[in-house]
């Protein structure tokens, strides 16, 4: 099966689906509660990026809700684990983003629909801060659109939520508050997005080629190092 990338009308319509084959399995009376997270939050709410491959989600259901994904991704040829809760072991994992989650959409009526939004979504994504994915895009995206809107985010506001969801402002490292310090002080998100949505995208296939010369070479805590050495050579 193939990775295929998640629109929001497309993941609206799994979601569906995931919820009347749950309700198959389980009746009406127990109810599920999923909260999308990341990419899938992010194309759920915001209109700057137009689809994810990542569909990250804390899942709270009847076990079956696992007999239910499978069969939906085997339906619609989705590779196995299209959802899944593994964001849970990653340091952006909180058990607070329940508190601070909000509404979507209840589907037949046993699926409650949750998603991050706003500076609890940038905070999430600062506590990740990965120059390989869109985490730093994402952040930008999500300044960009509020501040069109009307309801701009401040770094005042994202402290607070970094504070809400992880206890203290410290959890992030260095370089990611310096990053949306200037960003934040800066304000032009619609260059900084292109600019720095081109350099994740080319750090990715830096990446990529690497792990080919070197599997099993890339951590967690060696992966912007190599990435900055990979650079510096090209």
């Amino acid at each position: 099966m193939l990775d295929r990338p998640f629109t929001k009308e497309i993941l609206d319509q799994y979601l569906k689906e995931l919820a009347k084959e749950y309700r198959r399995i389980n009746g009406k009376s127990m109810p599920a509660e999923i909260i999308l997270i990341g990419g899938a939050s992010v194309i759920m709410n915001y209109g700057f990026r137009e689809m994810t491959y990542d569909t990250d989600a804390l899942i709270h259901a009847a076990s079956s809700m696992k007999e239910a994904i499978n069969t939906v991704g085997d339906r619609n040829g989705l590779s196995n684990g299209w959802m899944n809760d593994d964001f849970r072991k990653t340091r952006s994992y909180t058990d607070k983003i329940i508190q601070y989650s909000k509404y979507y959409r209840t589907f037949y009526g046993v699926l409650e629909v949750r998603s991050v939004v706003g500076e609890y979504l940038v905070a999430m994504k600062l506590c990740s801060g990965r120059i390989y994915k869109f985490d730093r895009s994402d952040v930008i995206g999500i300044l960009w659109e509020h501040k069109r809107n009307g309801t701009s985010l401040t770094m005042g506001k994202i402290k607070k939520a970094i504070e809400a969801l992880y206890g203290s402002y410290d959890v992030i490292d260095e370089d990611v508050k310096q990053f949306i310090e200037r960003a934040i002080q800066d304000g032009n998100y619609e260059s900084m997005y292109k600019r720095i949505r081109q350099a994740e995208n080319e750090n990715r296939e830096i990446l990529l080629e690497y792990q080919e010369e070197k599997p099993n070479a890339i951590t967690e805590d060696n992966v912007n190092d190599i990435i900055s050495a990979l650079r510096k050579r090209k």
